[in-house]
């Protein structure tokens, strides 16, 4: 195995690791990984690439292409080399522009820890026409909530209701995937709005993401909310609503914490809406 890094401060410091972790098969090169590939005749299994995904000014990128060094330019020598390579990016990119960019897009993993999206793997396979495979990752401690769709899917047609006994979010990785029509012809729940990303149903299911007991679904109206749930001690999320947490919590008045929920959303009929509701730990239960 070979580790190439072109700053040879990270090089060392990574060589250093590799000896810690008692990893002694893993040859460190203090050179730029693409002129190593071009000048070596050696066939690798997989290369393995996480380019800089800053530019020169220290700003964040949101293409693959303004990453150094930059893969779009440099894959077809890299593939003279081998038949498969994994590509690790910023979970900023958008998965539409990877595919767009890339050839030969087999797999998007998308990894998040505690509901925080942290990376993206692409695998690339070289000549591979088939369908793409999204597969989604959250890891809370120990536990892990997948999912998994093909990249085709999110074109399908989701059904649609208003707020019912249930409601459910998806987890970040979900999010970012966005399989949001998916969701709903998978597990048979319906989109409260199309822009909105939260699920009903009157059956509780399981599911990847937070699940809701809906106590009561009411209009949105500043000076009634106000009236109701001052003081309040009330956890508050939007999805697709014009204002932000901060924001509502100023107006209506409310305090942080307690086991109930307003979240605050828009329905098919383009009402804003605040459903009432409280979080479910265990479907089983």
């Amino acid at each position: 195995m070979t580790h190439c890094e072109i700053n040879k401060k990270l090089s060392k410091i990574a060589e250093h690791n590799f000896k810690q972790l008692g990893a002694h098969n893993i040859t460190t090169i203090a050179n730029d990984g693409i002129e190593y590939l071009n000048n070596s005749s050696n066939k690798f299994d997989c290369v393995y690439i996480d380019p800089s995904r800053r530019d020169d000014h220290k700003g964040k990128v949101f293409l693959l292409s303004d990453c150094k060094p930059n893969i779009t330019k440099h894959l077809d020598e890299i593939f003279t080399k081998t038949s498969k390579i994994l590509i690790k990016t910023s979970p900023l990119l958008d998965i539409t522009n990877i595919i767009n960019e890339l050839n030969f897009v087999k797999e998007i993993h998308i990894i998040a820890v505690k509901n925080e999206v942290k990376e993206l793997l692409i695998l690339l396979e070289k000549n591979y026409i088939d369908l793409v495979s999204v597969k989604t990752n959250n890891i809370i401690n120990k536990k892990e909530d997948k999912f998994s769709f093909c990249i085709e899917n999110r074109k399908r047609d989701a059904t649609y209701s208003f707020p019912k006994k249930y409601l459910y979010e998806p987890n970040a990785a979900i999010l970012k995937s966005g399989g949001f029509n998916h969701i709903s012809t998978l597990f048979k729940i319906n989109k409260l709005h199309q822009h909105s990303h939260l699920y009903t149903s009157d059956i509780i299911i399981e599911f990847p993401g937070r699940i809701f007991n809906i106590i009561e679904t009411l209009p949105y109206n500043k000076k009634d909310l106000r009236k109701r749930f001052k003081n309040s001690k009330i956890n508050v999320s939007t999805r697709n609503f014009p204002k932000t947490v901060d924001l509502l919590r100023n107006e209506l008045k409310l305090l942080n914490g307690g086991e109930l929920y307003l979240i605050f959303t828009t329905n098919i009929d383009n009402k804003k809406i605040a459903i009432l509701c409280e979080k479910i730990i265990n479907v089983n239960s």
